[in-house]
């Protein structure tokens, strides 16, 4: 309920962000069209995009103008909220205190809640991740053959999802390959597999991604370019100077962030915590209950996962839950552990123990409050990365109100001009005006559009357009479209212009009003 309580509400609110408008405007072609083909450059797997078919349906949308934020981002809500139920099938090995407080902090992570409120592929690929380590664990302790398929179901959903399902690939396996090590080491039973169950697992997995990529068999090629797409992802991890970053970026985050005149932001006791979980996997474990392969496991998975990502250069905020969630579960080991020594110490030992849990716990959650209802587009958010403004609604209302005035409505013809095609999410958020001209430059070759948005970068071309270029007498004057400064992204300005006599038309239309 925590988790539904802190990821539900508002989910309007926020801005959208330019990769959350890209792929919802990638996913207004599958729900109008039904058309969706993977790019083995950009946008990662298909699997969002064809499960926020469930949410359009379910609201009976057909068209991408039906479509708000709340639609798309209930998707990485579900996920985020199925992430703390799924613990229940991990009692068994963890135990159920080290659960109920692995469940706790998944839901209150401020990190964790802030991005399941967020229309990418990250809280789903962290979703599948778990549901992978889940079955195969469960099939380790009863050898079921469904706990294999659903393995292989989950493996391939990862695959389906992002590209970046290598890394957790390699640190599972590692990991398995490391306690089998520590096993042997303790000369305990080894370790069987059947291998009509293994080849279940890869023949599942294959399939649920080729049924992906190939766009549910209609662009078999999708599934080749999936493994083309490699190419791209490798060269771009160390050379997209925009996103690189120093290998302590995400530690740093989660531990102490803190900027400009904003509030202190830390995960640090959960960091902590997790902490206090290795080292009952390695040291302590006899003296619990926990399956000790089992933690073992997701001790190794957590430290290669957090290795593997503080190692690639390049890096963006949302990544790092991929690896947070392993140190969630091994927090809550933690917690079970510290719990279960504190039972036979003091009362006023145990009291100090449980007080200082329920405080750590509290303040997680109250940060995860504010990071997403008060400081959601705010950038000493360490969450918030480049993130558009508020701004942006009033470029769309300002829009919509001029085509109200203008003859041809909501075709009328908008130019919007940004270098570079830095205009995003404007196409979302101007998603119901069909006759947008998107330019990355001036274009002197063609009519100036009754209104136009445009970067201040460009304003002197355009002043050429609109004044030098036509012949008198066929040259008309534009307005500023907004009465002040207004923001794409902070920093970065839009501008806007109108011609004076659908201005002037408006003016008059609001007046009438009042």
């Amino acid at each position: 309920m925590a988790a539904l309580a802190l990821r539900l509400p508002q989910l309007q609110q926020r801005p959208m962000h330019t990769d959350e408008a890209v792929h919802a405007v990638k996913f207004g072609s599958l729900l109008e069209q039904g058309y969706y083909r993977y790019d083995s450059h950009e946008f990662h797997g298909p699997t969002l995009n064809y499960l926020t078919l469930v949410p359009a349906w379910l609201s009976s949308a057909q068209k991408i103008t039906k479509i708000n934020e709340t639609h798309l981002r209930m998707v990485p809500v579900f996920f985020g909220v199925l992430l703390v139920a799924l613990l229940l099938f991990l009692t068994n090995g963890l135990g159920w205190p080290a659960a109920l407080f692995a469940a706790a902090l998944t839901a209150v992570s401020p990190a964790m809640v802030f991005y399941s409120r967020y229309y990418i592929q990250e809280m789903l690929m962290v979703c599948f991740t778990f549901g992978a380590i889940i079955s195969c664990y469960r099939y380790t302790v009863n050898k079921n053959i469904v706990w294999a398929a659903l393995s292989g179901v989950f493996l391939g959903l990862m695959h389906a999802t992002k590209e970046t399902c290598v890394i957790a690939y390699g640190a599972m396996f590692t990991a398995i390959v490391f306690t089998l090590l520590l096993k042997r080491r303790e000369k305990v039973q080894r370790f069987n597999l059947k291998l009509s169950h293994v080849i279940t697992v890869c023949l599942t997995a294959i399939a649920v991604s080729a049924l992906f990529y190939s766009s549910f068999f209609s662009n078999w090629r999708g599934i080749l370019d999936s493994i083309v797409a490699y190419k791209t992802y490798f060269s771009r991890a160390g050379q997209d100077t925009l996103h690189i970053h120093p290998w302590y970026y995400y530690l740093k985050m989660l531990l102490f962030s803190k900027y400009a005149t904003g509030p202190v932001w830390t995960e640090a006791f959960i960091i902590s915590l997790a902490g206090v979980g290795i080292l009952t996997a390695f040291k302590w474990h006899n003296r619990f209950k926990f399956d000790a392969n089992l933690i073992r496991f997701l001790a190794f998975y957590t430290i290669f996962m957090t290795i593997a990502y503080s190692m690639i250069p390049y890096k963006t905020p949302w990544n790092l839950i991929e690896f947070l969630h392993g140190m969630i579960l091994m927090a809550g080991v933690g917690a079970a552990a510290i719990i279960k020594q504190a039972k036979n110490k003091h009362r006023l030992v145990k009291i100090l123990f449980g007080g200082i849990l329920f405080v750590g716990v509290g303040h997680l959650g109250t940060q995860a409050y504010f990071s997403n209802y008060k400081y959601y587009e705010d950038s000493t958010n360490p969450y918030v990365y480049a993130h558009p403004v508020s701004d942006i609604y009033q470029v769309a209302s300002r829009v919509e109100e001029l085509t109200a005035v203008h003859p041809d409505g909501q075709n009328m013809y908008i130019e919007v001009i940004f270098p570079g095609d830095d205009y995003w999410p404007l196409p979302w958020y101007l998603r119901a005006f069909p006759n947008v001209g998107w330019w990355n430059k001036v274009d002197q070759t063609t009519p100036a559009a009754p209104v136009i948005i445009a970067s201040p970068s460009v304003e002197k071309d355009l002043m050429r357009k609109l004044y030098e270029y036509p012949p008198p007498g066929a040259r008309n004057l534009y307005v500023p479209l907004f009465d002040s400064y207004v923001a794409l992204r902070p920093k970065v300005e839009i501008r806007g212009y109108v011609r004076q006599d659908w201005w002037d038309a408006f003016v008059n239309k609001s007046s009438d009003k009042r």
